[in-house]
């Protein structure tokens, strides 16, 4: 693992392409890191990837940028940090602020469905690949191999992931703390929980930014959940529109990068560029220095066996966690022909010889999926 050991320029080149390309939620983006970062860069190890993913999927806000910032750190230091996550935010926070305006001016979305109907199957075929070499790393004991089955079963049946992967974890820990007292004597951890939501009150940027402040120190999961944090603070109270709210999300979603780039759309109705802006400083800011204290941390987790059982039962849960992803969005975006042909092309250049970047296997089946539902 070549760590702390590139430029800031090299962070940025790769985590801006990214930011451009990374179409399909968490998961996904968590998917095309492990391939470029793990598999062809070798910034990373495998383990560490692992434990990266773990220990991010226990703090708030979202688990991708997240995972942008951890390992710009690995790379280049704090400075990568920091450049890391910028340079993955930025590319969806402007385009969405685009739209944003449009949307504002125009009155209406513009019209993608050909090219998004593409998306979600050629990011399946690069999830599956994901999640089989992360999988084979998380699983290498017979527990491991049972517990991910039963977190799978119990994900599938519509568990709250961040119960799974807590749970599963201090349950793991405990099993672990009590072997290791026996034997080493008794040691302390802790934690550390942030909260705290107050009502809209004025809609200056100022106050559009101290909103999405606390939101994203509190928001857990991925970017959807932010949904159920703003309909009653912006539709109940009649700041925005159900409806605007949605296109909102649904903007979120079309977008490469971090879901979470849906506050940016919201900022725009709320206070023009000054609430884009103030919105997206306000809901990524946490998440910076969430991971500026963590990253440091999980080293010294697998140094104590009861936490390094720990890590390894949360990585398992989360390897689960992303499996059921990929079954569910399977399961939605493989319903027409059309689909399931971009899906074998994902997996033909994702599996097949030569392995094609994730940037052109996107690109590639958003291509055909725009001229087989056009023409076809």
């Amino acid at each position: 693992m070549d760590k702390e050991n590139g430029s800031l320029a090299e962070v940025v080149k790769v985590f801006f392409r990214l930011g451009l390309t990374a179409f399909g939620g968490p998961a996904a983006h968590i998917a095309m890191m492990e391939k470029e970062l793990v598999e062809e860069k070798k910034w990373i190890d495998h383990q560490h990837f692992l434990d990266l993913i773990g220990a991010t999927n226990l703090i708030p806000g979202p688990n991708s940028t997240e995972m942008t910032m951890h390992c710009g750190r690995e790379r280049a230091g704090i400075p990568g940090l920091f450049a890391a996550g910028a340079a993955f935010i930025f590319p969806s926070a402007l385009l969405t602020g685009i739209l944003a305006w449009a949307y504002v001016t125009y009155g209406e979305l513009p019209a993608v469905i050909p090219f998004m109907a593409g998306i979600a199957p050629v990011v399946l075929a690069i999830m599956s690949r994901a999640i089989w070499k992360l999988g084979k790393k998380a699983t290498g004991r017979r527990w491991q191999k049972y517990l991910l089955v039963i977190v799978l079963a119990a994900a599938l049946q519509g568990a709250n992931e961040i119960l799974l992967l807590i749970g599963t974890g201090l349950l793991a820990f405990i099993i672990a703390w009590i072997a290791h007292h026996r034997k080493q004597g008794v040691e302390k951890a802790g934690a550390l929980l942030l909260l705290g939501l107050t009502s809209p009150g004025s809609l200056s940027g100022m106050a559009i930014f101290w909103k999405f402040l606390k939101v994203g120190s509190i928001l857990y999961g991925s970017g959807y959940v932010l949904f159920a944090y703003l309909v009653p603070e912006l539709v109940e109270t009649g700041h925005m529109t159900r409806t605007a709210l949605l296109d909102a999300i649904a903007m979120g979603q079309f977008t490469p990068g971090p879901v979470l780039t849906t506050a940016t759309f919201i900022g725009y109705n709320l206070g023009g560029w000054t609430g884009a802006v103030a919105a997206t400083l306000g809901i990524f800011l946490p998440s910076f220095l969430f991971v500026l204290l963590l990253n440091p941390l999980i080293p010294k987790m697998r140094s104590w066996p009861p936490l390094s059982t720990f890590l390894d039962a949360v990585n398992v849960a989360a390897v689960a966690v992303m499996t059921a992803v990929l079954i569910e969005m399977g399961l939605e975006a493989l319903q027409e022909w059309q689909s399931i042909c971009v899906a074998l092309l994902g997996g033909l250049m994702t599996f097949g010889r030569p392995q094609w970047h994730s940037m052109w296997t996107v690109f590639a089946g958003a291509l055909l999926s725009f001229i087989l539902f056009s023409f076809f």
